[in-house]
């Protein structure tokens, strides 16, 4: 636990007035207008630098020569068949990663839209399992200002004008508009989920502005949080003496990223009913009040030969600062022919008195009925249509709700946050880290699907509606069509303050549902709120790898993030164990060539746990990864009973523990194959047999092996706890052998060797070799070794792994060798992964190691958040090597800051379980050595712990 004082340190801190007057910050003090006093900052004149690779050595090379055939043949395979390989190291984007990303809009599982902290939209991701990372450039918020008398106008795009894709002002498209904002007096503030850039004095020196950008990401909210919208608030003070007429202007393209917006046979209309194939809706609306009015454009094009071009709608707004009423009646637009863009745009404007202030909401959204047709048919409808149907009017509906309720998104984002970032004890640094590692959540590749299909007209009447203030909503969609054109309908109006919109369809056609509004709201507590309706169907939950490592869930790597998801969205993480058991009793006969080698094996054997739920079919063709065979990896089935267990006694759920037992014990048992010389302990097999799968290990393994020994004690503590004695009693047994043998292999009087073998790098550091340690003690088991070698080891790491490299300022390299080298003996191990250096700094909390705990995970901050670091901001990579050089940007692993989290606040159900270790109480009786039991046991087991219901987890045996 952290101490009292220690962290008063203002070591990368940045406080809002650096970057934003103190004037201007007291003007935006009311209603959430001024950025958080901890924020992640970013002025919008800085420069976006392309971001470096990382590549292999001569020597790296030619040992994955023959592994790099076989990839480059399996991805030219399976592009053939029309499918995308989950690894394909060979496909590069045209347009190169850079250092620009900022908070990503929207939901969890639902797809992404990132904007860049300079105001683009890019990295889209709607379509699952595709990224396009170029920046739309026709998307913008633009701002036009006249003062009374007319003597004073400005007008600019709300963007730097230094942004690729821009032609000659004298073109048609989107180059003719004024990009004139320079951004030197400019700045973004991101604290996921919200963002701030306030425009201070630019383009007009007399207006300040606050733009406010708001997503749903509401912990133990199970139905907002999964809702596909945004909301962007823009504050507006006059400081001149004079008043201003405003103008804000939201333009929007018929694109879903890449260049899908050259396709043709694109239709805008201002609404339409559908049918056919399902698309991809968008809709932008603003709020219309007594003082600000909004009109729309429903279409407009980029090129010269388009009824209105992008440079007059511009001069409409530089002339009027809105557009005609009449636009309301426009029906459908003629169909775009290829390399054809259409765009659409809705203005809100308003008189700002002189010294006056004034709000104006815009919200975005966008609607896909059907994230994907798996093979077997399940998983297909987004979770959000579960609340919104399927009908024509979702798109509107959604918009209508973000504009109605985000200020109580605000609320509840506030008081999930406030606690961290008023702890005093705290680095300032890891405060807004810690909430800005949580953008994978939405960025990462994430699909969280309903569990049952939706109907057409949905009505979510059975919860009491939030106490919100109520706006009368007017929507007008004017919707965008690939390959088909519609009916028209006219707005849809209900009261007289309204907020109106344009919506946008795409890539065929759809019935999208109305819907009223509910909600089951939870507070952030993990053990009251999310128990108060156990049977809630929350659906099921994917994310990726890493939008390079296209695979679902993948486990390994789970095994580090996971702590984010039972911190905020337990049931979520519930969820996903229970898919991991199922398939732990699973098998797949499936040939599978694996490329490592070249050999053949089966898709998936029962009682491994698989490496992730698939890539093309979840669920149903597990393990797409095919670099090595999964089945004989030493590390998942431990990972497997180690989670299960953490999340069993954090949530003190009865009924998850005993549906996924049978699972557990299955895993254990499975493991008994690599214990080759009867000391209890497993070993490796001389290969990658873990998740650091290009770093070969030898016998017995510090990383492999500690997680073992924490398996072992973990399932002892959960089978005494679900009445299955025998088992437990077998597993302290095998316990009390496996840590006599580890220590004795591995144990050199101050650190665990890599592993027992006679390699050059046998007695490397490794960074994570106390991983085991790290999961038995954040979930409330005794520790595993006494605390002498623990911190000895703890601290070896710090000393070198940490260090050694640029003075602790990268984070923890994998390996070090004793001498102070970086152990190069492969690719893996001289690299510094961020996630691994978040879970080790955990270790070092959880060993009462605060100082070197918050300088280890520092070194990620400054490597990849701070401005002197590499720009991996919002799209934090596996890894980097010493130099800086990226692999696998946004990337799962590095949630596992929230262990951090989790070290410094466990949950009352791990902080009131007994302090004496599990193991120690445990009564030995004589029993066989090994794990297996008859195939009736589990049925006994189940039968006997039924009647112990949903009790909450006090270990008191």
């Amino acid at each position: 636990m952290v101490t009292g004082n220690l962290f008063h340190s203002k070591k990368n801190s940045w406080p809002p007035e650096e970057y934003v007057s103190r004037n201007t910050l007291q003007l935006f003090n009311f209603d959430s207008a001024a950025p958080p006093k901890q924020a992640w900052r970013r002025r919008l004149n800085s420069h976006a630098n392309i971001l470096k690779e990382f590549s292999v050595t001569f020597m790296e090379a030619i040992q994955m020569v023959r592994l790099g055939i076989r990839l480059w043949s399996y991805v030219r395979e399976e592009a053939s068949h029309g499918r995308k390989a989950p690894i394909d190291p060979f496909t590069r984007e045209s347009c190169k990663p850079s250092a620009s990303q900022g908070v990503p809009l929207g939901g969890m599982g639902s797809g992404s839209i990132s904007r860049g902290f300079r105001g683009e939209f890019r990295q889209w991701q709607i379509v699952p399992g595709t990224c396009n990372i170029s920046p739309v450039m026709a998307n913008q918020f633009s701002i036009f200002i006249s003062r009374d008398g007319g003597n004073k106008k400005y007008a600019s795009v709300l963007a730097p004008g230094q942004h690729e894709g821009l032609g000659k002002t004298s073109d048609e498209g989107i180059s003719s508009w004024g990009w004139n904002l320079n951004g030197q007096h400019s700045t973004y503030h991101a604290l996921f989920p919200r963002a701030w850039t306030i425009y201070d004095g630019e383009p007009d020196p007399d207006l300040k502005v606050s733009c406010r950008q708001i997503s749903p990401f509401v912990p133990h909210d199970y139905r907002d949080s999964s809702l596909p919208s945004a909301v962007f608030v823009y504050t507006l003070v006059n400081t001149g003496k004079e008043r201003a007429k405003v103008s804000l202007l939201f333009t929007w393209a018929n694109s879903i990223g890449g260049i899908s917006h050259l396709s043709g046979d694109h239709v805008n209309e201002p609404f339409m009913t559908a049918k056919g194939n399902p698309p991809v809706t968008f809709a932008v609306a603003a709020s219309e009040t007594q003082n600000v009015n909004v009109t729309i454009l429903p279409c407009f094009g980029l090129t010269e030969g388009s009824f209105i071009t992008a440079r007059k709608m511009w001069g409409k707004m530089m002339q009027d600062g809105q557009f005609d009423r009449e636009n309301f009646n426009i029906g459908p637009s003629m169909p775009s022919s290829p390399g054809e863009t259409l765009c659409a745009a809705v203005s809100a404007s308003a008189w700002v008195e002189p010294y006056g202030k004034c709000t104006i909401a815009f919200a975005l959204a966008w609607y896909l009925v059907c994230c994907v047709h798996y093979r077997a048919g399940i998983g297909c409808y987004w979770r959000y249509t579960k609340f919104y149907g399927t009908s024509e009017r979702a798109a509107v509906d959604l918009v209508h709700d973000a504009l109605t309720n985000y200020k109580h998104w605000e609320e509840e984002i506030e008081k999930w946050q406030s606690p961290i970032l008023e702890d005093i004890r705290l680095p300032e640094w890891y405060k807004f880290t810690l909430f800005n590692e949580l953008y994978f959540l939405v960025a990462g590749g994430t699909v969280w699907i309903d569990s049952s299909s939706p109907s057409a007209d949905v009505k979510s009447d059975q919860d009491p509606p939030i106490k919100v203030e109520s706006k009368n909503i007017k929507v007008t969609e004017a919707e965008m069509n690939c390959r088909h054109s519609t009916g028209f309908e006219h707005t849809s109006t209900s009261g007289c303050n309204s907020s109106t919109g344009v919506g946008l369809k795409q890539n065929g056609n759809s019935t999208i549902p109305r819907k009223k509004r509910s909600s089951k709201h939870f507070s952030h507590h993990l053990k009251t709120e999310d128990q108060l309706d156990g049977n809630e169907d929350v659906g099921r939950f994917l994310y990726l790898e890493g939008v390079e490592y296209i695979m679902w869930c993948t486990y390994d790597v789970h095994f580090y993030a996971s702590f984010a998801l039972l911190e905020l969205f337990p049931k979520i993480e519930l969820n996903i164990q229970r898919d991991f058991a199922k398939a732990v009793l699973s098998e797949d006969g499936r040939k599978v060539k694996f490329l490592a080698e070249g050999n053949y094996g089966i898709r998936k054997v029962r009682g491994a746990v698989p490496h992730d739920l698939g890539t093309h079919d979840p669920w149903n063709e597990m393990n797409a990864y095919n670099i090595h065979d999964t089945s004989k990896w030493k590390d998942l089935n431990s990972k497997f009973v180690l989670q299960v267990y953490r999340d069993f006694a954090a949530t003190g759920d009865m009924a998850f523990g005993i549906e996924v037992w049978p699972a557990v014990r299955t895993a254990m048992e499975y493991m008994e194959q690599f214990d080759r010389d009867d000391d209890g302990l497993i070993e490796n097999d001389g290969f990658p047999d873990q998740t650091y799968d290009a770093w070969t290990v030898h016998g017995v393994s510090a990383y492999c092996g500690c997680l073992w020994l924490a398996a072992l004690q973990a399932a002892a503590a959960m089978a005494q706890r679900l009445g299955d004695k025998f088992f437990a009693e077998t597993c302290k047994t095998k316990f009390f052998s496996a840590k006599s043998a580890f220590e004795k292999k591995l144990w050199n009087g101050s650190y665990f060797n890599y592993d027992s073998g006679s390699s050059s790098n046998s007695k490397s550091i490794q960074a994570d070799q106390l991983a085991g340690q790290w999961y038995t003690s954040s979930s409330g088991l005794g520790p595993i070794f006494d605390e002498f070698k623990t911190r000895s080891s703890l601290q070896k790491i710090f000393d070198f792994n940490v260090m050694k490299i640029k003075g602790g300022r990268m984070g923890a390299v994998n390996g070090m060798h004793p001498n102070g080298n970086v152990d190069e003996s492969c690719m893996q191990s001289r690299e510094i992964w961020t996630g691994v250096t978040y879970a080790v700094a955990a270790n070092m909390l959880l060993a009462g190691m605060e100082e070197e705990a918050f300088t280890t995970a520092e070194g990620i901050f400054i490597a990849g958040w701070s401005e002197e670091g590499f720009g991996y901001w919002f799209q934090t990579p596996e890894g980097w090597t010493t130099d800086g050089h990226y692999r696998s940007l946004i990337y799962m692993r590095p949630l596992a800051i929230w262990s951090m989290q989790w070290a410094l606040s466990p949950p009352k159900a791990i902080i009131e379980a007994p302090k004496i270790n599990m193991m120690d109480r445990i009564v030995i009786s004589p029993a066989t050595f090994s794990l297996s039991l008859p195939e009736t046991r589990v049925r006994k087991i189940a039968n006997k712990t039924a009647c112990f219901g949903n009790s909450s987890l006090q270990c008191t045996c």
